[in-house]
């Protein structure tokens, strides 16, 4: 239980509920054990007794302690979902931050569909214990202890019959208690893998229905869905014999103590009204084990999710903190230096994506990245802004390890856009101003101006208030691309990574970005990763790259003269030396 109970530290904020629920559930078990010693009262002192005075009498104040009663649960039960919730909210908020704070490397590792399973179903399991907990830790051992003691008080005979089901019952309970956690822990594993179908096919909902592969992932869903189906029946099966037990039992504490109480009334001048009150007690006391067995199964739910959201919430970012941070006190020059290094998205050295690289792009220059499909590009320019750290070597932004500098500085002095364009669901401007919150109408528009965005923005009716669908679905790939862009240069950085950004826009536009960054940013070093010839042509220096290699750097016409990738490249791009235009 410790994952539960470290995550109690989120109640903090909310503790005056946490203190005032458990305090009115006492008022309310207290008001509650009273009821069976009113019951007798009013049955051996009015009705044997034909004394209609004394019956409605009692029967008045028990009605008083009813109601008074039922206001203390209602209020436990106000104060309990206040805290319970609060802490839940809380506690999903703590998670989200700490997703926020972990790097691309231990992204990688987690899998979507569990992150979403920890903040929703996991939390939900929590918050629903703790608020189980304020009510039931006080009702359940003051409501079972107050039964014994009154009912040993009215016959300590017949309270032997407790000595005999209880040890039974317990055991029982242990037993299935015992068998049922391990079962909702395989629960909470199903929920994962179903969330991490449901979230891939929702995500590509449209290349499934391109490829007319519904039924397929129909079934694939299916395989998942059933699976969790199955868990959840072996959990709720097994879980659910605690009921038919409890009741078993109470059904034969009952028939033992009227057994055992006629005897006593016959022989030992018991009064009926005891007998009653015994048996109520009796009831009480089993019901209330009951709701422990149940509040047990619970909490194995609820501790089977704390330990995977305290594991959530312990990670360590694996881009570790700097022990001696440098802070620019001016803009960097964007001199970028790689020195013989080595990067594996393992972290070892084995098979590495990067294998020795070394060069050096100094300020205002222009470097493009050219090579096949998985020569490492992307990953070469993810590690200028840290995405990743290198295992071997070092990349420098004006003389300093990008590893020394804060993750946060870091990026603001380097703008990125993204091999694949993710816009948010919201304004057109907001997402541009993504970096930047508080920038002004005139330097969104002319970051937009240089993206080749405002044409399009100004067709539209609402213009930069224009609402983005989910995932940019309302636009085109060029016009999702040309806002990424935008949104990068907003941030006026010293180093730009242009990374495949312009794959979906035409020749024509792609042109007029480039010159507009040679215009407006003659300042600023830029790292363009393209497939396309004609991104390159006009770079101060071209990286070829080939299995995580460095085979060849240069100009293009030094690169024709010396590379056969590279000419390989250019040849399968034009004809007769004139570049071949796809439209887009």
């Amino acid at each position: 239980m410790n994952a539960l109970f470290k995550l109690f530290r989120f109640l903090k904020l909310h503790w005056q509920f946490a203190l005032i629920a458990p305090l009115l559930m006492l008022g309310e078990v207290v008001l509650d054990l009273m009821q069976p010693r009113m019951v007798q009262y009013i049955i051996d002192y009015g009705v044997a007794r034909s004394d209609t005075g004394v019956v409605i009498h009692t029967a008045l104040w028990m009605l008083c302690f009813m109601v008074a009663a039922a206001v203390c649960g209602f209020g436990c039960g106000y104060f309990a979902v206040r805290a319970a919730y609060g802490m839940g909210g809380d506690l999903r908020g703590a998670l989200f931050q700490k997703v926020q704070t972990l790097s691309f490397g231990n992204l990688d590792r987690l899998d979507t569909g569990a992150l979403i399973t920890r903040l929703t179903s996991d939390v939900n399991q929590i918050q629903e214990m703790v608020m189980m907990m304020m009510r039931g830790m006080v009702r359940m051992p003051l409501l079972m202890v107050g039964s014994l003691l009154m009912a040993a008080w009215i016959s300590p005979r017949l309270g032997l019959i407790f000595i005999v089901i209880l040890p039974l019952l317990v055991i029982a309970l242990v037993t299935i208690i015992r068998k049922t956690f391990p079962l909702y822990t395989g629960v909470q594993r199903g929920l994962d893998g179903m969330n991490t179908v449901l979230q891939e096919n929702l995500a590509g909902v449209r290349v499934v229905k391109a490829f007319a592969r519904s039924e397929h992932e129909s079934a694939r869903f299916n395989v998942v869905n059933n699976a969790l189906i199955q868990q959840m029946t072996d959990a709720v099966r097994m879980s659910s014999r605690t009921t038919p037990v409890m009741m078993l039992t109470l059904n034969v504490g009952v028939v033992a103590a009227l057994w055992i109480g006629a005897g006593e009334v016959h022989s030992h001048g018991m009064l009926v009204g005891e007998v009653v009150a015994f048996i109520n007690y009796l009831g009480q006391a089993i019901i209330t084990l009951m709701m422990f067995s149940n509040m047990i199964i619970q909490l194995s739910r609820a501790q089977a999710s704390a330990q995977r959201v305290e594991e959530l919430l312990d990670s360590e970012p694996m881009l570790t903190k700097p022990a001696n941070e440098h802070r620019f006190l001016s803009r960097p020059t964007g001199r970028v230096v790689f020195e013989n290094v080595s990067f594996s998205y393992s972290s070892s050295a084995h098979d590495p994506v990067l294998k020795n690289i070394s060069f050096e792009a100094e300020p205002g220059q222009s470097i493009a990245i050219l090579g096949a499909t998985g020569s490492g590009k992307s990953s070469l320019v993810q590690l200028i802004p840290r995405f990743y750290d290198v295992f071997r070597g070092r990349v420098t932004l004006d003389g300093v390890d990008v590893r020394q500098i804060p993750e946060k500085e870091l990026r603001t002095h380097v703008g990125i856009a993204l091999q694949e364009s993710i816009l948010f669901s919201t304004t057109i401007m907001n997402n541009i101003r993504l970096g930047e919150p508080d920038a002004s109408f005139e330097k969104m528009s002319t970051a937009a101006r240089s993206a080749q965005a405002e044409e399009f923005i100004n067709r539209i009716p609402e213009g930069y208030e224009a609402v983005v669908g989910q995932r940019g679905v309302n636009l085109s790939g060029g016009q999702k691309q040309r806002l990424a862009i935008a949104r990068a240069l907003l941030l006026k950085p010293s180093v730009l990574i242009l990374d495949d950004s312009t794959s979906a826009v035409d020749l024509h536009t792609e042109a007029n970005i480039q010159k507009a960054l040679a215009e407006n940013g003659s300042r600023q070093t830029r790292f363009i990763v393209a497939q396309r010839i004609s991104s390159v042509l006009h770079a101060d220096k071209i990286l070829v790259l080939d299995d995580g290699e460095i085979i060849a750097q240069g100009t293009h016409h030094e690169l024709l003269d010396s590379c056969e990738l590279y000419r390989d490249i250019y040849n399968s791009q034009t004809e007769n030396g004139v570049l071949i235009h796809s439209e887009h």
